[in-house]
């Protein structure tokens, strides 16, 4: 009878003890858990709503940590076509995002998340009177190079509208454009509404007759090379959800 009463008493604790040693180690695993680290590639012209939008992400994804990568849409391309490292991409325009689709550098089809209008940022008070595009000449006009977003819709602009550009400077992001405006650099440049909306009065906006037919749209993507594709599909999905719209619409971009 002691014997029996001995072992049951050993089993019950060896019981407990096993119980014991696997919640320790569950929560162990949990404890050093590490984070994620997703690298974005993103247009300029998204900078500080993107970086409002990681703040958001982080508080529903607490295990995730976003870092950007703000550039030119076509110099992020061909980074990633380079092998730049990266796991979402998110470019001012669908013929550049439609590269990396072409190469085959993508994870699924982009996701068109805004949109986004050009304008035209003159200094504050507009001292030199520009009021359109008949006031150009003899001022010193700055626009994003040809194969910037900015500068392909800057080009299909004029050429809808009969305007012949001879700008003092062709720039490689849409924030250069704004910075050299804004610097007292040059007169006059043609950005988005979205860059005058964040340039804290730095600038003022002057309406580009027939710009409303010039609307570039702005898809995210997976990059294919990812090794968090998981965690990169979530943020994209997370541009379309009703927080990241609503701070898109508050820094003016429309979205779909």
């Amino acid at each position: 009878m002691k014997k029996r009463l001995i072992a049951m008493c050993t089993a019950a604790l060896l019981t407990l003890s096993a119980c014991s040693t696997g919640a320790s180690g569950s929560d162990s695993q949990t404890d050093s858990a590490e984070p994620t680290t997703l690298t974005v590639f993103a247009a300029a012209s998204l900078t500080e709503v993107f970086d409002e939008i990681a703040a958001e992400y982080k508080k529903a994804e607490p295990n995730v940590d976003v870092t950007f990568s703000f550039a030119g849409s076509s110099d992020l391309v061909s980074q990633i076509t380079e092998g730049a490292p990266a796991d979402v991409i998110a470019t001012a325009d669908e013929k550049t995002m439609n590269d990396l689709e072409s190469a085959e550098l993508l994870a699924g089809t982009p996701e068109i998340f805004a949109s986004n209008t050009l304008t035209l940022a003159v200094a504050p008070g507009n001292p030199k009177n520009i009021a359109s595009s008949q006031d150009f000449a003899g001022n010193d006009l700055v626009v994003c190079a040809p194969q910037v977003p900015c500068g392909a819709a800057t080009q299909k602009w004029a050429d809808q509208n009969g305007v012949t550009l001879d700008p003092a400077s062709e720039e490689n992001s849409v924030t250069d454009v704004l910075g050299k405006v804004s610097a007292g650099q040059a007169d006059a440049g043609i950005v988005y509404v979205t860059d005058v909306a964040r340039s804290d009065g730095s600038v003022d906006q002057v309406d580009l007759d027939g710009a409303d037919k010039v609307v570039n749209q702005y898809p995210a993507a997976t990059v294919k090379a990812s090794e968090n594709q998981e965690q990169a599909d979530a943020f994209v999905r997370f541009l379309t959800s009703d927080t990241a719209v609503a701070m898109l619409k508050d820094a003016g971009f429309s979205t779909p």
